[in-house]
């Protein structure tokens, strides 16, 4: 369903948990019985439960992999820092669409139950029966990995409607009664049908073919990936979320959506046919038809940078034509060559700008060096030592006619002064 085949691991106990490796990597640690209980009178909340009662045992699934193990807490750990001592995510904290990386969730097994007379009891559990219940466990964790979608050339793992109903159904089998005589007895696993509640965007996307955009069937990852994650003020996200507030169209409350990235990828792997969708800045740089095409399509001396939108548009054309021979389908096309002309832009005006700058610095240079030579020319003429104008201005580099004029003026000065 995401366009790309990967393959699907299989669930499995792991090594260190079982009894053939003598649980060597198992070191239980419950608290103390007198320090397991629940005084319901108690006035402040604090004072309710004893200290034992932070202790708690787990399993964990690694659904990247099909691993599954346990383990326990600390019991002195306090109630806020039991979250952080866990190995992995709780399912009810992680959104429906990618999964974490390490994609390891954890299920906290609850201990304390009522007895036959109505009395707060505690149950902790052994290594054998721990290692009995994972074992129950392996066809549901089977369901849930088999079940997850799984994306991209890296095959990263989406919920999925089926997978996530899995979850459910591998939480339920871990609780367990206990009978008269405090026998545990686990809940029967179950493989309970995906709710109607619960959608793949894939079929959405099937029942509503109008609200789909096009510009998919050659959108980079990044692009559909950016798709996949929208997020809406109000109402639903992901990809139907988008579709409908781009067609100014609402969807009833009540559904979860799932796969979202999955079934974007599909839509491009269907519209790509038996052609390989390849980001056309990889294929330009790195295929040898792609090289050959962009040598091809410059002209000596031109620059993408002077090629205005209809030049563009050809250059595409052009480059789609030699990848469709190649067996390939370029996604982000237009993007890339207008991001090629805007960083070449982009050098220009950066010289541009360094060329302003040594300008502004040699013009307060110049004024500068003017200056001093007016001041060096005024003192030399006031000499009045016999050289003529065109001698004092190979000296200066000036012209003799603003030597002439600039004498006139010291001399209009004089009169001036000698007057007054």
């Amino acid at each position: 369903m995401s366009g790309t085949e990967h393959s699907k691991p299989t669930a499995h106990v792991v090594v260190g948990y079982t009894p053939q490796d003598g649980f060597v990597a198992v070191q239980f640690s419950p608290p103390p019985a007198e320090y397991v209980w629940h005084d319901r009178q108690a006035e402040h909340r604090r004072d309710r439960f004893g200290p034992g009662n932070c202790y708690q045992q787990w399993i964990a699934v690694d659904v990247a992999t099909g691993a599954i193990w346990f383990g326990d807490t600390d019991w002195r750990t306090q109630d806020e820092e039991v979250a952080d001592s866990l190995p992995g995510h709780r399912r009810a904290t992680v959104g429906d669409g990618a999964l974490p990386s390490p994609a390891v969730f954890v299920i906290p097994l609850t201990h304390r139950t009522v007895d036959d007379r109505g009395a707060d009891t505690w149950r902790f559990f052994g290594v054998e029966e721990l290692h009995a219940l994972v074992r129950r466990l392996l066809p549901l964790v089977q369901r849930v990995i088999g079940s997850l979608h799984r994306v991209g050339p890296g095959g990263d793992p989406e919920w999925s409607a089926e997978a996530a109903t899995a979850w459910t159904d591998l939480e339920q089998a871990c609780r367990f009664t206990l009978d008269a005589t405090g026998t545990v007895t686990w809940s029967e696993p179950r493989m309970s049908p995906v709710p109607a509640w619960r959608i793949e965007v894939q079929d959405f996307l099937a029942r509503n073919p109008e609200l789909c955009d096009p510009a998919w069937a050659t959108a980079t990852d990044a692009e559909l990936d950016g798709c996949a994650a929208y997020q809406a003020d109000s109402g639903y996200g992901g990809v139907p979320g988008l579709m409908c507030a781009t067609a100014g169209v609402r969807i009833e409350e009540g559904y979860t959506f799932y796969g979202h990235r999955a079934a974007l990828y599909a839509y491009r792997a269907a519209a790509c046919g038996d052609r390989t969708p390849v980001e056309a800045g990889i294929w330009l740089r790195t295929t040898d038809a792609g090289r050959s095409s962009w040598e091809g399509a410059k002209v000596v001396g031109a620059s993408l940078a002077d090629a205005p939108d209809c030049v563009l548009n050809h250059l595409a054309e052009t480059f789609r034509s030699a990848a469709a021979d190649d067996g390939v389908v370029l996604t982000g096309l237009p993007a890339h060559l207008r991001q090629q002309r805007a960083e070449e832009r982009a050098a220009i005006d950066d010289t541009l700008a360094a060329t302003g700058e040594e300008l502004k610095r040699l013009e307060e240079l110049l004024k500068e060096v003017r200056l001093v030579r007016n001041t060096v020319l005024t003192r030399v003429l006031s000499w009045t030592d016999g050289r003529d104008d065109e001698v004092i201005a190979g000296l200066a580099a000036m012209s003799p006619g603003a030597v002439a004029e600039w004498r006139e003026r010291l001399t209009a000065d004089r009169s001036v002064h000698t007057e007054a």
